[in-house]
């Protein structure tokens, strides 16, 4: 037994230490071997020899010791991996302020200021955004005229653009760019003046428009399959969502307290139609966000920098290109290039805005308290049209490679959808593409066949073949109907082989055939097929 024990421990490995770095010891001889028996001059330059290659070799050292390896932990290995991958990155933030003041009846002198009176004020002159309160102070201080025949709008501007790009790169020949992009605009008007002789300055009719634009992923539900005659499973979700921001509304505004719910369950103020419960609805539903989490719109404006819609944040685009394929060797050996490419580009929209006239909020709540007896509904602040998203991956996948025998091809999928739903008359236009193509060629320089005046030819031929197919469906659904139709789309399907030869320096010659069938989807349209082929012959006259 205790021979099989020894057997066993014997057959363990053990691993060897990490070495540990350490530095060379000195090979000079001490300074009394090198002074021994010298005298006088040679002893000074005996020492002064041995000193010199002293400090070369502590120098040396240093230089040794500095450049060893750092030992690092994991946490921090993986840190440092993280910020060395950005390889670029710019953030570019911006934002136009205008404003024009009528009936200002101070002077104005150097950088627009009066420096006796002090007015506008250095507030003003180095960009201060005048509000309700800085119009009143002016006022009051006799700076604004009380000229009641003054009809001239009180206007201020603002355009906000951010802009942030990143490009990263994890892995060898791995790229990826990534971008967050937002435009904000805003402008605002009303009537700043006095209405009687002697009376208080008034704000009339303020009206307050703009756009807005982010870049958005909504990814989550490109991918679901339906038809466009049918009602998707994303617009069901979109109706069902509403009960559910409907409450979520009602029991953040207190002037809804105590109104109740209608009979089909939604609360008094939100109905199912109500633009504060479909916004944040739809985005709920085609995004893939919770409609319990997802962002509601702001009613109110406290200033021009105000955003309603700050909930809605930028998310990334990105694209991706691989390059590194042909570092393995048996790839290598066939293919001179191989790239991979992937992209998606993503955007949330409103294209215009503006405030309803009839808002109101009493008791300074922030949320809507005029409830419109005809729809039944709270008015809000900001009246919007229609909100669209726009996505594509562009390509979800794309190759292109070359071969050493100079034979080349390329493949791309892509994939887009719009969706542009109105907020009056309560209709998603959903547009919905695929694409494909597919591309070949190859050069050789030189075919048997081919002769010239009894003398093979060794000029380039280039051979060459283009697919693709396109698939576009435009439906449009309403809320609550139980059905969807069909207003455009068609599939387009083209063809495009050709041969380019180089007969001398003046002289190409292309043989080229092109194909291009539309197949329609609706009844309206007629399929239509284009079809062009021939030879070109390009001479050119210079020397």
């Amino acid at each position: 037994g205790a021979d099989k024990k020894v057997k066993k421990d014997e057959k363990k490995e053990v691993k060897p230490a990490a070495p540990k770095f350490e530095l060379p010891a000195s090979t000079l001889p001490p300074k009394a071997e090198v002074v021994k028996g010298l005298n006088g001059k040679k002893r000074r330059e005996a020492l002064k020899k041995w000193r010199q290659q002293r400090r070369d070799e502590r120098k040396s050292n240093r230089l040794l010791k500095s450049n060893r390896p750092v030992e690092m932990n994991g946490l921090v290995r993986t840190t440092g991996r993280i910020l060395t991958m950005v390889k670029r990155a710019s953030i570019n933030y911006g934002e136009n302020y205008r404003s024009r003041i009528p009936g200002y009846n101070d002077s104005t002198n150097l950088l627009g200021q009066n420096w006796n009176s002090m007015a506008p004020g250095l507030d003003y002159v180095f960009g201060k955004q005048p509000d309700s309160n800085w119009l009143n102070d002016k006022a009051s201080k006799g700076l604004i005229t009380n000229d009641t025949t003054l009809n001239y709008l009180y206007r201020q501007s603002l355009e906000q653009k951010l802009s942030i790009t990143a490009q990263l790169e994890p892995l060898k020949e791995l790229t990826i760019d990534l971008n967050w992009d937002k435009t904000y605009t805003k402008d605002f008007s009303e009537l700043y003046k006095t209405v009687s002789a002697g009376g208080r300055f008034q704000h009339l009719s303020p009206l307050a428009t703009g756009g807005f634009n982010v870049s958005y992923i909504a990814v989550k539900t490109l991918f679901t399959k339906g038809s466009p005659t049918e009602i998707s499973s994303t617009f069901r979700k979109f109706e069902a969502y509403r009960i559910i921001l409907s409450e979520r509304l009602a029991l953040a505004n207190p002037y809804q307290q105590g109104l109740g719910k209608t009979v089909d369950g939604f609360y008094k103020g939100y109905s199912r139609y109500s633009q504060d419960v479909l916004i944040p609805a739809f985005i709920a539903a085609y995004t893939g966000v919770d409609p319990k989490k997802v962002g509601l719109i702001e009613q109110s404006n406290p200033n021009i920098k105000s955003n309603p819609f700050k909930s809605i944040k930028p998310m990334p685009n990105w694209r991706l290109t691989y390059t590194g394929l042909t570092r393995i060797p048996s790839l290598a050996n066939t293919f001179s290039t191989i790239s991979i490419t992937h992209a998606y580009t993503g955007s949330l929209g409103m294209n215009s805005f503006n405030s309803a006239l009839n808002y109101a909020d009493p008791f300074g709540y922030l949320t809507p308290g005029f409830l419109d007896t005809v729809a039944g509904n709270f008015v809000p602040f900001f009246l919007v049209p229609n909100i669209t998203i726009q996505e594509q991956f562009s390509p979800l996948i794309g190759f292109d490679v070359t071969t050493v025998s100079q034979v080349t091809a390329s493949f791309q999928y892509k994939k887009s959808r719009q969706l542009s739903l109105s907020l009056v008359d309560y209709q998603l236009a959903e547009v919905n593409s695929t694409e494909w193509t597919f591309g070949a060629g190859w050069r050789k320089k030189g075919l048997g066949f081919i002769k010239w005046k009894g003398k093979k030819l060794e000029n380039d031929i280039n051979f060459r073949l283009d697919l693709g197919m396109r698939d576009d469906a435009t439906s449009n659904s309403r809320l609550d109907q139980d059905n969807a139709f069909t207003t455009a789309g068609q599939k387009v399907i083209t063809i495009q082989p050709s041969i380019d030869y180089v007969l001398n320096n003046r002289v190409n010659v292309k043989l080229f055939f092109d194909q291009r069938k539309v197949i329609p989807y609706i009844s309206t349209s007629a399929p239509t097929t284009n079809t062009r082929a021939g030879v070109q012959i390009r001479i050119s006259l210079t020397q």
